[in-house]
């Protein structure tokens, strides 16, 4: 019987999630990986952190968006996993919001993280 978790996000892109990882701290490890759980068990994965526990989390394809798989009865992180999703979760979305408007021609004018941890965020484009 598996011990892995695979927890639903609205992950699309592989990008914005590694920055989103990048922004947090969090050292993670690319490409066709394992990600090990108990008793030698492994996952496939795109993205996996390596803990010190050596459980690991990963985040995988499932075909339509990026799962979180991780055996949670070894998480060892400093968040809760709804604390981490929901920070992978915010700043996954900035950096899409960031790319996508990029590729519209706006630029950040503004960027500030408010006391409730909130985002905002301004953009602008310039007209002939």
């Amino acid at each position: 019987m598996s011990h892995f978790s695979n927890i639903k996000t609205k992950i699309r892109n592989l990008n914005s999630l590694t920055a989103a990882l990048d922004d947090m701290g969090i050292n993670w490890k690319g490409g066709a990986k394992k990600v090990k759980g108990y008793q030698g068990q492994t996952r496939d994965a795109q993205v996996v952190v390596e803990q010190d526990n050596n459980y690991d989390i990963g985040f995988s394809w499932n075909g339509s968006e990026y799962e979180l798989v991780a055996d949670l009865q070894y998480w060892q992180q400093p968040l809760s996993v709804d604390g981490f999703l929901q920070q992978v979760t915010q700043r996954y979305a900035l950096h899409t919001v960031v790319n996508e408007t990029s590729k519209q021609g706006f630029d950040v004018t503004e960027k500030q993280k408010n006391a409730d941890g909130s985002i905002r965020l301004v953009v602008q484009r310039w007209s002939a």
